[in-house]
């Protein structure tokens, strides 16, 4: 039975380890990262297919050329990242080419020039910088329109607050959190048309071109086939037929249209994206599943190392729960994502990094109620074991265990939903689970208080169930 056991957690491990990689080098496309909320250029439609300028550009691209692409839609700080790391093979994602990016990055030759502007609300008396004199505005990272109002912060007295998508950005001015944002021209214009209650105020400033990038030194062949590619598109007309379609009067006029017959209610929306939320939910529910295994099986074995009678592996074990319980979850997972691949120049696949953060995070706080479980138990029956002329091992495996198990077992539980919520973070990474599909549904319907509701109730309803659970099972072990 134990060698069926081992064997059965040793598949897994191998499954779980080798097998993404596998895939990863067995697939022959470019995987290229994006945002995911930046529209027009790159958005999920509403039948939530990727789409945008973009991402039109780089399939046109990718069909001229002959080669494949799959899009990763991470998040424009993800995308580059992922990019620098080498974890995956191109970024287009509305980037201007910038000489501190260019040190880092190598760019194809511009597809499209650009220029920021500032917004503020639809009855802002604000006209001008002069205005912002200790107030507070809002940017987006790492962007272009980040970068210009950093640059104008000191001269004119304003603060900024920063956000990873452009929808939270536009949302804080128009609560008047903010007064202003910063941003590229045709996304602003685009936002505005679609119903975002902001105006613009200024012209276009630190005009600059956009870029498709790869890692450094790597991937020239893929810069090569996309400056090609470029060229054809628009010799052939393709590429002007497609920046219309996002941003010439039809492109306005359509979605508009379509915007008024939609129907945008709790129960509309939740039909309208049913298959992406319970894509979100079914990705968020395995990771959960998946990764309390391992860090139960992790934090068990850490556990039980801080109550042998062995001071280096009570050492070990204190050191592993002080390390992986005192870093935030959000610093782990980017490291593994991106840190460790840009040392060792192996690949992670995003949803391997998620395990492998969970795992260690979620293991500590387990190994930790183990220890605390074993230790609870009265000494004195390792004692009366011991006299007995039991060995430790047997003692611990016959008398302690299953007294301790009986502690544990509501920790397990809580742990299995405290897991759950923290799935959330991994969107950092990529991973579209609940949270980041979310992101993605708003960035095409702007509903985000309805669409965030929805995904709230989502959580609430599971960790409820889960709750249910935990109380039931603890009466069960109580009795």
């Amino acid at each position: 039975m134990k060698k069926k056991l081992l064997s059965f957690l040793g598949l897994l491990f191998l499954i779980f380890t080798f097998g993404p990689l596998q895939t990863v080098h067995a697939q022959k496309v470019y995987q290229i990262g994006t945002d995911v909320t930046f529209p027009p250029f790159e958005f999920a439609n509403k039948d939530n297919k990727y789409v945008g300028i973009d991402i039109d550009i780089l399939k046109a691209v990718a069909k001229e050329e002959g080669f494949q692409v799959q899009i990763k839609p991470v998040g424009f700080n993800a995308a580059v990242q992922s990019v620098e790391a080498g974890q995956m093979d191109g970024v287009i994602a509305g980037m201007n080419i910038t000489p501190e990016r260019k040190a880092k990055l190598n760019f194809s030759d511009p597809y499209y020039k650009s220029g920021v502007v500032m917004a503020v609300g639809k009855n802002s008396p604000i006209r001008d910088f002069k205005q912002l004199k200790g107030k507070k505005v809002a940017i987006k990272t790492g962007t272009a329109g980040a970068d210009y109002a950093n640059s104008l912060k000191k001269k004119y007295g304003f603060r900024t607050v920063t956000f990873d998508d452009s929808n939270n950005m536009y949302q804080d001015v128009v609560t008047k959190n903010s007064v202003a944002c910063f941003e590229d021209q045709p996304v602003m214009q685009y936002g505005i048309h679609h119903g975002i209650a902001l105006k613009i105020v200024t012209k276009p400033a630190n005009t600059g071109n956009y870029g498709f990038a790869v890692q450094k030194n790597r991937n020239q062949e893929l810069i090569t086939k996309f400056n090609a590619g470029l060229k054809k598109i628009k010799a052939n007309g393709t590429y002007n037929r497609i920046v219309a379609k996002y941003l010439g009067k039809e492109a306005v006029a359509g979605p508009q249209k379509q915007t008024a017959t939609e129907d945008r209610s709790f129960w509309g929306l939740i039909k309208q994206n049913q298959d992406a939320l319970l894509g979100g939910l079914g990705e968020t529910v395995w990771l959960t599943v998946a990764a309390i295994f391992f860090a139960t099986i992790f934090g068990i074995i850490v556990g039980l190392l801080g109550v042998v009678p062995n001071k280096f592996c009570n050492g070990l074990s204190t050191t592993i729960i002080y390390i992986f319980r005192g870093l935030p979850l959000l610093v782990l997972a980017l490291f593994i994502y991106t840190g460790i691949p840009s040392l060792t120049g192996q690949k992670i696949p995003a949803f391997l990094a998620g395990i492998i953060t969970l795992t260690l995070n979620e293991g500590a706080y387990i190994a930790a109620f183990v220890k605390g479980g074993i230790d609870a138990v009265d000494s004195g029956q390792m004692e009366a074991a011991r006299s007995l002329g039991l060995p430790f091992g047997k003692a611990m495996r016959r008398v302690i265990l299953p007294q301790g198990i009986k502690i544990m077992i509501p920790s397990f539980i809580n742990q299995f939903i405290i897991t759950l919520k923290d799935t959330s973070i991994l969107s950092v990474i990529g991973i579209l689970e609940l949270t980041q599909t979310g992101k993605i549904i708003i960035a095409r319907n702007l509903e985000g208080f309805k669409v965030w509701a929805i995904i709230a109730l989502i959580y609430l309803i599971i960790i409820t169930l889960l709750t249910w659970l935990s109380n039931w099972v603890q009466k069960k072990t109580q009795a």
